[in-house]
């Protein structure tokens, strides 16, 4: 079996297409407003200052254009995976620029710049597509939602979206 189809991690995948869907839709109106979303075993958390009616509608069509095949919609182009995608192979050119030696200069600094500079280039897409293959599951037909609570402390607004499966 396929460790990506083990359950839990199956489900969390779900999730995290879900959530970068949802994402994708809330802000197709005004593309300057950003939101932070994180996937959990039960759900996703979307973080920032929206009705609870607005994202309760994003993540109903989120769901329906899944399963209607928009599976590019479960990528998104600010998820985490990117970022630590670009993170780990910046970190590596480094390592691999700089080598083993034990004295390193200020000559040495064009040279990582470059390197660093080059695999953060190569993440972009890198990054998109380990999303796409590893950390994503469009594929949602056993989904459904349960609900979609408001959560507030002070200033910061976060929806919990709680979901189900078949």
């Amino acid at each position: 079996m396929n460790i990506l189809e083990f359950d839990p991690l199956r489900r969390i995948r779900q999730n995290h297409a879900l959530e970068h869907a949802t994402i994708h839709l809330l802000t197709r109106s005004d593309p300057s407003r950003h939101f932070v979303g994180r996937s959990t075993p039960r759900g996703f958390y979307i973080y920032g200052a929206v009705d609870t009616q607005t994202v309760a509608d994003a993540v109903s069509e989120a769901l329906a254009r899944l399963r209607a095949g928009e599976s590019e919609l479960a990528v998104h182009p600010r998820c985490g995976t990117g970022i630590a995608t670009t993170g780990i192979l910046a970190g590596l050119a480094a390592f691999a620029t700089l080598g083993l030696r034990r004295k390193r200069t200020l000559s040495d600094l064009p040279a990582v710049i470059t390197a660093t500079t080059l695999a953060a280039l190569v993440a972009q897409p890198l990054g998109l597509a380990v999303q796409e293959r590893f950390t994503t599951d469009a594929n949602v037909e056993n989904v459904r939602i349960a609900r979609v609570e408001r959560l507030e402390s002070g200033r910061l607004v976060a929806h919990r979206i709680i979901l189900e499966w078949d």
